[in-house]
């Protein structure tokens, strides 16, 4: 991970597990950069809206990127070909919500016997690690409306299962102000932590 990840993330991103990030499509496709800088594939299906430009910014290779606006009928036989063939699945935020337990459980234990992660927009049950984000904050813009948004402060929040079920907490900048994930400096992320509460 990268040093501003590894905060909220410190042992990455383990193949076999299933992870829920809610509330922030940037943070999902900071985490698909972030492995496909080692060279992974990724799939991702049910977020027709998913900016490119914006994924391209945050580092993820379109050249390893298959995109699959909706995954039809067959959400279980699109999803278990997904997980065959990927070393990444992201699922959009209504796919997720749409999987039933036992499907999910299915599904889980597919991930973990092919190595793949699978990255929920939104809820998944069972998720062995959940990642949120709340206190979000654009900068850039003067008190009267003027100006251009340079970069977004938010605070990241991730719990999970074994060595994850202390939570953690970071700022960061997502995106930062050169489109990629950014770590907030130290004083920032005092005043940030504050009004987070």
């Amino acid at each position: 991970m990268a040093p501003a990840l590894a905060g909220l993330v410190p042992d990455g991103l383990r193949r076999g597990s299933t992870v829920a990030v809610r509330g922030s499509t940037a943070l999902v496709l900071a985490l698909l950069a972030e492995a496909m800088r080692e060279g992974s594939w990724a799939a991702i299906t049910g977020m027709p809206e998913v900016g490119l430009v914006a994924a391209a910014e945050l580092g993820v290779d379109l050249d390893r990127l298959a995109l699959i606006p909706a995954p039809g009928a067959e959400v279980a036989a699109v999803l278990s070909a997904l997980i065959d063939g990927f070393d990444l699945v992201v699922l959009g935020p209504a796919v997720a919500r749409g999987i039933e337990p036992q499907l999910a459980r299915r599904l889980a234990g597919r991930v973990r016997n092919r190595g793949a992660v699978l990255l929920a927009a939104g809820q998944w049950p069972g998720a062995e690690l959940e990642l949120s984000v709340s206190s979000r904050r654009w900068r850039g813009l003067t008190g009267d409306g003027f100006g251009h948004l340079e970069f977004r402060d938010v605070v990241a929040t991730s719990r999970g299962r074994g060595a994850a079920a202390r939570p953690r907490t970071v700022a960061l900048r997502l995106p930062g102000p050169d489109g990629a994930v950014a770590a907030v400096e130290a004083s920032a992320d005092r005043r940030l932590t504050e009004v987070a509460g």
